[in-house]
């Protein structure tokens, strides 16, 4: 191990603990996780490198009337905001103490639409970590502002305990709901020329108490995402296995997004799956429902990057994500002049494919057709001082709150879709994580 102590990483002074290491990284943050150093916490996967984000050193909680914020060394505030829910965050994090700072949490779908709530409901939970390990392969960072801490936490991940092997109970994707009828209601509006798609979900409680680091663990050997999570805030627990990027802002002003539509089931044989993705690369509904997707996301950048460098690229590739496969591509630009990440995750927030086509008549057919969705199709994010954001979109997740754990799905809804296939789809996703659930023992 290999200590220092550095200023740069959160502006104040900070210890730095650089630590060899032989477990695989989710070992380790499932490590970090049940250590019980840290009531909060949030484990964030980009490609290449995991994140550990424990203990906070700074919270900001927007609720739908009011946003709180606390710092270290300085009381808690609750204020009214108005207005734009990304600008009342960006107001919040001004505030930081700090000249530098990295923030984790998450932003629920009702972000997008908090006029529509009738009562106080929470629509993003962020902290500044008091403590932070970036894993990779066979080497982690251990970040903090607590020497000893860094210390201790360095010692863990170079002598981690041995953790049993998780042990799913497969949970049954195939319950009776109304799903089918919500379908056929959204059919008739989309005939009616109310919207051109709208995303349609059905929620799964689970029968039992999850262990959700287990699951986790689980389900991300069984899964291929673009990127993953664990997070408990303030006792909300969700873990999740990203098939698409929302938004990716980098300091420089470069912006991605990944819109994936068209779905067929994955993992059952070589020669079943090579024909599902010939089937979902020649099905016009398939096609059709990705198109518009993309032209919506391309739309969307215009709004807050300089025009001529907004471009799509990798168009419609088959992107193989756990239990399904879907189209793919990704659409980039430059943020314009005066605009910053806070612009660009709003103009892309809520994904175009977990929301529908024109979004806004689309959030307000979910808001009739769906039960409130919270962290269901919102983002678990990473955002930094220096503009760069990542907001992975949270599809294929567990939640677990109060005792009650739950999955959800949902599918894209327009002009030749059928209730069954729709209903389908459902369960193919659900597959995704349904059979890695891990009961707590």
């Amino acid at each position: 191990m290999s200590f220092g102590v550095r200023t740069d990483e959160i502006g104040l002074e900070a210890a730095e603990l650089t630590v060899e290491v032989t477990s695989d990284p989710p070992q380790l943050m499932a490590q970090l996780a049940e250590s019980g150093l840290f009531r909060d916490f949030v484990v964030y996967e980009r490609p290449g490198e995991w994140t550990f984000a424990g203990g906070a050193l700074g919270e900001v909680a927007l609720e739908s009337q009011t946003v709180r914020t606390r710092w270290a060394g300085r009381p808690e505030t609750v204020r009214p905001w108005s207005g734009r829910p990304a600008a009342a965050l960006q107001e919040a994090f001004a505030e930081a103490p700090w000249p530098a700072w990295n923030a984790y949490g998450w932003v629920a779908f009702e972000f997008s639409c908090p006029q529509a709530l009738r009562s106080q409901t929470r629509l993003a939970h962020l902290i500044v970590p008091r403590l932070q390990v970036r894993a990779t392969a066979g080497r982690a960072v251990v970040t903090g502002a607590d020497a000893a801490e860094v210390e201790q936490v360095g010692r863990l991940l170079a002598d981690p305990a041995p953790r049993p092997a998780p042990v799913p109970s497969p949970v049954d994707v195939r319950t009776g709901d109304d799903y089918r009828e919500r379908v056929a209601k959204a059919l008739e509006e989309i005939g009616a020329g109310l919207y051109q798609k709208v995303i349609v979900s059905r929620r799964l409680p689970i029968g039992f108490p999850v262990d959700v680091v287990g699951t986790f663990l689980a389900g991300r050997a069984a899964n291929t995402p673009a990127r993953s999570f664990l997070l408990d805030l303030d006792g909300f627990q969700a873990t999740g296995f990203s098939p698409e990027v929302v938004a990716q802002t980098s300091a420089d002003g470069t912006v991605m997004t990944q819109p994936l539509a068209g779905t067929r089931a994955f993992g059952l044989d070589a020669d079943t799956d090579a024909a599902r993705r010939r089937e979902l690369e020649n099905d016009p509904k398939e096609i059709f429902e990705h198109a518009v997707s993309v032209r919506t996301s391309q739309q969307e950048l215009y709004r807050v990057c300089t025009p001529a460098t907004v471009q799509v690229t990798g168009f419609m590739t088959v992107k193989e994500r756990g239990s399904v496969q879907h189209l793919g591509s990704s659409v980039h630009g430059r943020l314009a002049p005066g605009r910053t990440c806070w612009d660009a995750f709003e103009a892309l927030f809520p994904a175009v494919t977990a929301s529908g086509i024109p979004k806004p008549e689309a959030i307000e057919a979910i808001t009739r057709l769906d039960e409130p969705r919270g962290l269901y199709s919102g983002a678990v994010l990473a955002v930094s001082h220096d503009g760069a954001l990542d907001a992975a979109l949270v599809l294929r997740a567990l939640y677990q709150q109060g005792g009650r754990a739950w999955l959800r799905a949902g599918a894209g809804i327009v002009t030749g879709s059928t209730p069954d296939r729709e209903y389908e789809e459902t369960c193919e996703k659900l597959s995704s994580v349904a059979p890695y659930v891990v009961p707590l023992r």
